[in-house]
């Protein structure tokens, strides 16, 4: 393997990383804060990119890529804070809650899904880029999307960790996510603090949208494949911390660039999996995790 060579396989282990934190923290945090799996977090994902192709396109509004971005981001924010209360919220007192929030988001990412079809067609669409051209310093080649994008999703990491860390609203959310029934005993306001928490991993799920639909071509199910890679990623990391998902993100990222570069690009989802499987056998509570001790 030549320095060009390797090179590449850390550039793309990092695009993929990148990419990765971001639509594992979206899901994560329902995840650690509902404790449910959202199956339409993929579907998030593919109406942010259609949302941001409507509004920055030529061929639509024109506004150009941050205006689309944003209205992507604020849009995606509202829509999954009106699917929780259509789908989440007359199930959460139910015994089964987590099987009948497995089939009503499984519903709404069909719906979704056939919507972005009805509006926007079958046929493959991009979104043009904010940045041309590309970075050459000395082995290392990137482009200036690619770059751009690894520069946002990193700021917007450490602004939800800010958030999550030393805001009065991010502290609450942590304590829902830590004990509902305490946080309750305490004054908070349960209900409408789940309704932010699926807002803001819808609208991360937009964003993410938006920079798979800048550097790739969309389709209305583009939102499958990284549905089942933030899976990945957050059983591997584990949901003890919100962090967790972000670290399993860049190791699964450039495990994925090698693999594809030495097994090929079929292999590596089968191996991806094997490897998932195997860390729940070793250790369920994921490779970031803390094993707590039953009675």
């Amino acid at each position: 393997m030549s320095a060009q060579t390797l090179m590449s396989i850390l550039t793309s282990g990092l695009m993929l990383g990148v990419l990765y934190a971001l639509m594992a923290f979206g899901l994560a945090i329902v995840w650690t804060t509902l404790g449910i799996f959202n199956f339409a977090h993929g579907a998030f994902i593919a109406a942010g990119a259609y949302i941001a192709w409507q509004f920055g396109s030529v061929d639509a509004f024109g506004f150009g890529f941050w205006p689309a971005l944003l209205a992507s981001v604020l849009l995606m924010f509202g829509l999954g804070v009106l699917l929780q209360y259509l789908l989440i919220r007359p199930f959460e007192r139910q015994a089964q809650m987590v099987l009948l929030t497995v089939i009503t988001t499984l519903a709404g990412a069909t719906i979704i899904n056939s919507l972005l079809s009805i509006v926007w067609g079958p046929r493959a669409k991009q979104i043009a880029p904010a940045f041309d051209g590309d970075l050459v310093w000395g082995l290392l080649r990137i482009s200036g999307q690619e770059l751009m994008m690894v520069a946002l999703v990193g700021a917007t990491l450490l602004a939800l960790a800010w958030f999550l860390l030393h805001t009065p609203l991010g502290r609450c959310m942590r304590a829902v996510a830590q004990n509902r029934e305490a946080a309750q005993l305490m004054g908070l306001d349960v209900p409408r603090l789940y309704a932010l928490t699926f807002g803001l991993s819808a609208a991360i799920a937009g964003l993410a949208g938006v920079m798979i639909g800048s550097t790739r071509f969309m389709t209305p199910s583009m939102g499958d494949d990284p549905l089942q890679k933030a899976l990945v990623v957050v059983i591997l990391g584990g949901v003890a911390r919100f962090t967790a998902p972000v670290y399993a993100a860049f190791l699964v990222g450039f495990a994925e660039a090698f693999l594809t570069y030495f097994v090929g690009l079929y292999w590596t989802p089968t191996l991806l999996f094997l490897g998932m499987i195997g860390v729940l056998v070793v250790k369920p509570e994921g490779l970031f995790g803390q094993r707590q001790r039953s009675v």
